[in-house]
């Protein structure tokens, strides 16, 4: 096992030694800098999923007035070759081109630039034709370059140009004038540019990475639930065929991964009891998160759950049901794991013997033994940790949900993923990462799909608009993709403990329609649990982290069916599937927020309206940015509210709206339809 796989690597700074000694070929003259998308100098890739373009940008410039050409070059990881794409000038020395990536797996490219003899003599004949010069010599001069470009091209290619080149350097046309109209002939140029003279074009110095990764991996909606409290549960502890029998509902509203936290023995050394009381009553099932005792470890399963063949059954019954089961991954142990006794140097110990349990002052979890990543037998752990992944990918899983991998070493995270995805680039990884940016930021770099985030506690109209848009545009819309959640087992904020319903619809709204990716903590979501444990806190009552739930989704106030609608809406509008596509548009109410999402064709264009005030009717003005909407001014144009089917004729960019979430009515979906006039 190689441990010191290379990182992809960027320009290597300049070597002292070499200070005032000629280096290189001085020929290069073309200069490329600020290349976009570029994450790190080089060091990361950028993310992609099959279908998507990558537009590529860079500075390109030379000195003097020579013209210049540049291609786009990329290539799958797998080829050898290059394959080019032209790129174009965009003002101040800014090209920019464009490639596609249909390939799960690892592209590169990069950017080369020449100076175009041939570029630069047709626009100085242009010039000197048009000042009715002598272009005797200049006919000349073209027909060398002419020459030239066909002594790189094919033979039938080659002959065509040779003909030009003779007929306009020296040929029996009457006039100058006929030869040089002949010289600027525009499908002699096509030819001739494209056999340029290359022998010292400027090849940017890094080759660039583009992750391409499962569609799964951009968008989708995600559901939380945990098996030993699956409702309908045939027993008092649910199982993987409780699981497998709710699965339609699952996929009837319309989610696309259903992620189930920890499936592996308890332990019962420590085992935290109701509402995380330090001590448990004989019959209390103990913390999901407390992973290991007699019966194994991480591979393996609560014997209360079902058999590894039941497990089977489940992830193949939810695939034929266009679901992908998503595992929890956490590196901590109970006391009772294998791991505590067979590999005591993994974990860290005090000064008296003992191990350290897992603490964020002033919570304790003595039910859990942190993992210590600065072992001298680090290599063995990284190895076995991997080997956990391994295995539930051998059992069919392709998603996961990675628990605090913020509090795990950073190097690990890059090479154990990078090395499952080596193999299996149909892998993908949620990092539950609820910590500082720059370390969200760093792990999304490091390999991880997606990323839990601050959605969760942004509620006003200031907070959202600025933190969306940071997350839409560059450079976090490169290799960011946040997964928007408004509660988690760990997280009941204030909005939704005293919100009432409006809170969790407006949540679920904004959730499903500000991001690509959304989930919900499932059935207290649709049932809207919003009791904390006491004051201040989030976290819930009679959690489900501690004890066995009954929950009862027969219930007729609850949120499935508008759950389902939401769902079917995002599915049925690809404008819906994308971050950077996001626009806001301002209102005169902070408690409206307006944003829109457009398909890049503009064949599916969305407006949501939300009152953010979960307590009153909000009503005000929009003004739409027309443009972002596809709307000519002055004309009329169809808005349709995709949740109440009511649909109403809009004119111009100021339009008024009314929102009472006491009716039901927290908020617009519109499918925007321009009127043909």
């Amino acid at each position: 096992m190689d441990f010191n796989q290379p990182m992809s690597a960027g320009a290597l700074p300049p070597d002292p030694s070499t200070a005032g000694q000629i280096v290189g070929d001085g020929k290069r003259r073309v200069m490329i800098e600020a290349v976009t998308p570029e994450i790190d100098a080089g060091r990361f890739p950028v993310k992609r999923v099959p279908g998507e373009r990558v537009l590529v940008e860079a500075d390109i410039f030379a000195d003097g007035h020579d013209q210049l050409s540049a291609v786009l070059k990329y290539r799958f990881s797998a080829e050898t070759g290059w394959c080019e794409t032209p790129m174009e000038p965009i003002g101040n020395d800014r090209w920019r081109g464009e490639f596609s990536v249909s390939e799960l797996g690892i592209y590169q490219y990069t950017v080369e630039g020449w100076i175009d003899h041939y570029k630069s003599w047709r626009t100085d004949l242009v010039k000197r034709v048009h000042a009715d010069q002598d272009v005797t010599v200049d006919l000349l001069i073209g027909a060398e370059l002419v020459e030239a470009a066909a002594q790189r091209a094919p033979e039938v290619e080659a002959e065509q140009l040779r003909h030009w080149a003779k007929e306009f350097s020296a040929g029996d046309r009457d006039t100058l004038e006929d030869r040089a109209h002949l010289a600027l002939d525009e499908e002699m140029a096509a030819l001739t540019m494209k056999y340029p003279q290359r022998a010292h074009s400027t090849e940017y110095a890094r080759e660039l990475q583009v992750a391409v990764d499962p569609v799964l991996a951009q968008t989708g909606a995600w559901y939380e639930l945990f098996p030993r409290s699956c409702p309908g549960k045939t027993g008092p502890h649910g199982t993987f065929r409780d699981v497998e029998a709710h699965l339609p509902h699952v996929a009837g509203m319309g989610f696309d991964v259903l992620y189930l936290p920890p499936i592996h023995p308890i332990g019962r050394a420590f085992r935290k009891g109701k509402n995380n009381k330090p001590v448990c009553e004989p019959d209390e099932p103990g913390s999901p998160w407390g992973i290991g005792a007699e019966e194994g470890g991480h591979k393996s399963i609560h014997p209360e759950l079902g058999t590894l063949e039941d497990f089977h059954r489940m992830v193949d019954t939810a695939r034929n049901l266009g679901v992908e089961i998503a595992l929890d991954i956490a590196w901590q142990c109970s006391p009772d794991h294998p791991w505590v006794r067979e590999h005591p140097s993994w974990f860290r110990h005090r000064p008296d013997g003992t191990i350290q349990y897992a603490e964020n002052p002033p919570k304790k979890y003595q039910d859990i033994y942190p993992i210590n990543f600065e072992t001298d037998d680090w290599q063995g752990l990284w190895q076995e940790l991997r080997s956990v992944i391994q295995y539930w990918v051998d059992q069919g899983v392709r998603v996961f949900r990675v628990d605090n991998p913020h509090t795990k070493a950073f190097p690990f995270w890059e090479w154990a993923i990078g090395g499952i995805r080596l193999a299996r680039p149909d892998v993908i990884f949620l990092a539950e990462a609820f910590t500082r940016p720059r370390v969200m930021e760093g792990l999304s770099k490091l390999g991880f799909n997606q990323s839990y985030n601050y959605f969760p506690w942004r509620n006003n109209k200031e907070e959202l608009t600025e933190y969306l848009t940071e997350l839409s545009e560059a450079p976090l819309i490169e290799y960011f993709r946040p997964n928007l959640w408004p509660n988690t087992p760990d997280i009941l904020t204030d909005f939704l403990q005293e919100g009432g319903r409006p809170a969790f619809v407006i949540r679920l709204i904004l959730a499903a329609t500000l991001g690509a990716s959304y989930g919900i903590y499932g059935p207290a979501f649709e049932l809207m649990e919003s009791k904390p444990r006491e004051p201040g806190s989030e976290e819930y009552l009679d959690s489900e982290k501690y004890e066995i739930r009954d929950w009862d989704l027969s219930s007729p106030d609850n949120l499935s069916s508008l759950v389902t609608a939401i769902n079917g809406i995002r599915r049925a509008h690809p404008a819906l599937h994308y971050l950077h596509n996001l626009h806001f548009h301002p209102t005169d109410s902070d408690a409206l927020l307006a944003y829109s999402k457009a398909t890049d064709d503009g064949g599916d264009i969305m407006l949501v309206v939300v009152n953010l005030d979960p307590h009153r009717v909000q009503s005000g003005w929009i003004e739409l940015d027309l443009d972002a909407l596809a709307i000519e001014p002055g004309t009329e144009y169809e808005v349709h509210d995709l949740l109440t089917d009511a649909k109403y004729l809009w004119h111009g960019s100021h339009n008024y709206v009314e929102l009472n979430p006491f009716a039901g009515a927290s908020a617009h979906v519109f499918h925007v339809n321009p009127l043909t006039p």
